[in-house]
């Protein structure tokens, strides 16, 4: 091919030194014109026949092909073969056609191994295992081996050196890469961890303060744990993080089938008294109270007959009081609550009392983790308990505003203002 472009150009009249140095330019621009042309045909029965074919078929791991880019990526052994088969007429060039063909050949394979790594990657995360057990950080150790002996392979065959003496350098190397894939290889290690340990998996929902982390996990990776948070922003935490740093994971909760409500309720301490048996009377009209005030009165009454005690004078006679009988009604409500599960913990307990009053705290599981649905039987029970506190003759406690200190001021204005009038 070059002797005939050298003949040919020698006829137009061009001088034996020009026409050598212009017939390797011309066989060049043939041999890229070619490659070019080739790549687009290519190109053409691949989208027509093999990408359609892959998308019409009822086999699902061969659309990761297409999707990894491996497919488009096989074009460019087409330049190869081609100028590969021209070598021998770049004449004196030829040593760095050929050098250059072999830089590219194990480009190219690097490009197909980096497409092979995202396929797999693609086909393992469809199945229920990759949540568990992710291996995108494994893959990612392997593509920056891969790309790591493929360079000292790329400059050997520039320096026409053996790749066996290039590689066994990397040995007197080995602390500057720890320097430079420092966050790697602190990932590959935090990595193994978290799988071994089964601390985090794709899809749980996990805290993290720190880093601002509230949200499910969408991606784990060699060096960084993505958080998708409930605001739709992304945190991006260090994989090493989630090893040395704490971090809450509520898949326990979500697996459980529970989530737990732990809210209290302020009871103003001078709104507790003793039940008088009117006030009994009319508590016993709630069907969840009657059997429960009937029982304990009996009690309440036979030991004090057999203490020779005075209920309404002795001190230290037993009898029922509004915080106990209030206590009593809301473990009997939670237990009926259709949002409240039956077979988790469930209690109605006094915290100690302080500056903010006597604590009621509700201490029971939500049947149904879902945020919305939790928070609404979470609402639905307090919206219940603040609205029947002032039936057992108790008030909730609350820090006076300044609308209760203004109130108070009109008033005493007027009783001073009445008096001095008289």
């Amino acid at each position: 091919m070059l002797t005939i472009i050298h003949n040919i150009l020698i006829k137009t009249g061009i001088g034996e030194k020009s026409a050598e140095n212009v017939s390797y330019i011309v066989l060049a621009i043939i041999i890229f014109i070619l490659c070019l042309i080739s790549v687009c045909i290519a190109r053409v029965i691949t989208n027509s026949i093999i990408i359609r074919y892959i998308k019409n078929n009822k086999i699902n791991w061969d659309d990761a092909l297409i999707e990894s880019g491996m497919i488009k990526r096989l074009f460019h052994i087409i330049p190869i073969a081609i100028v590969k088969a021209f070598v021998s007429d770049f004449g004196r060039y030829s040593f760095l056609a050929d050098k250059a063909i072999d830089v590219y050949l194990t480009f190219f394979v690097l490009l197909i191994i980096d497409s092979a790594l995202n396929a797999i990657d693609i086909i393992y995360s469809k199945r229920e295992i990759s949540k568990i057990r992710p291996i995108k950080g494994l893959l990612q150790v392997i593509k920056i081996a891969s790309f790591i002996i493929g360079g000292v392979v790329i400059i050997a065959d520039l320096l026409d050196k053996s790749p066996v003496v290039m590689l066994s350098g990397i040995g007197a190397m080995t602390a500057v890469f720890s320097l430079i894939f420092k966050d790697s290889i602190l990932g590959l290690v935090a990595g193994i961890q978290l799988s071994a340990n089964d601390m985090v998996r794709i899809g749980d929902w996990i805290e993290m303060p720190k880093y601002s982390a509230d949200g499910d996990v969408i991606e784990i990776s060699l060096n960084t744990v993505k958080v998708q948070n409930f605001d739709k922003t992304i945190t991006t935490i260090p994989a090493y993080a989630l090893i040395s740093d704490s971090f809450k994971n509520w898949r326990g909760m979500e697996n459980w089938g529970g989530r737990r409500i732990k809210r209290a309720v302020n009871i103003d301490v001078n709104s507790i008294s003793f039940c008088s048996d009117d006030f009994l009377e009319k508590l016993k009209s709630n069907n969840l109270l009657k059997d429960y005030i009937e029982t304990r009165q009996s009690e309440i009454d036979e030991y004090n007959k057999k203490m020779g005690l005075d209920p309404v004078g002795a001190i230290n006679a037993r009898r029922l009081t509004n915080i106990g009988v209030f206590r009593e009604y809301i473990t009997r409500y939670l237990k009926n609550h259709p949002g409240v599960s039956g077979e988790m913990i469930q209690m109605v307990r006094q915290l100690s009392p302080g500056e903010n009053g006597l604590p009621i705290e509700i201490y029971v599981f939500a049947n149904d983790t879902q945020w919305t649905k939790y928070e609404n039987i979470q609402s639905d029970i307090f919206d219940h308990i603040l609205s029947v506190v002032g039936l057992f003759g108790l008030r909730v406690y609350q820090n006076p505003t300044g609308r209760d200190f203004s109130t108070r001021t009109d008033a005493n204005s007027d009783y001073f203002g009445g008096k001095n009038e008289k």
